[in-house]
């Protein structure tokens, strides 16, 4: 059974910084893609970021120099760092990791940047 538990949201002011983290459970997770996408109020699930079983990158345009996708294989972990944020990234966080056709999700952590 695969799982994926989020932790590390909560509320920032605008400027500040969270991690957040991504514990993957029941899958073989060095070989997987994982990613961070996130939910706001009244809008479609969007990808914040991904990283591959390789380690390349891919970032939306509106986190680009402000967050940090990583990955550690001995955890089983995926983080995003995020830096310098704005009140337009409040949002459910969600984790994903890709298996064949197939995507699981973690269970949502909100975040809330106040102006």
């Amino acid at each position: 059974q695969v799982q994926l538990v989020e932790s590390g949201g909560g509320l920032v002011q605008a400027g500040g910084s969270l991690r957040l983290s991504c514990a993957a459970s029941g899958i073989t997770f060095s070989i997987h893609a994982a990613g961070w996408y996130r939910q706001a109020p009244g809008k479609e699930r969007e990808l914040v970021a991904q990283i591959s079983s390789g380690r390349s990158t891919n970032y939306a345009d509106s986190v680009k120099g402000r967050f940090t996708i990583s990955r550690d294989n001995a955890k089983n972990s995926v983080f995003l760092q995020m830096n310098s944020l704005k009140p337009e990234d409040t949002a459910v966080y969600y984790c994903n990791v890709r298996v064949g056709t197939l995507a699981y999700w973690g269970q949502g952590t909100q975040v809330t940047v106040s102006s």
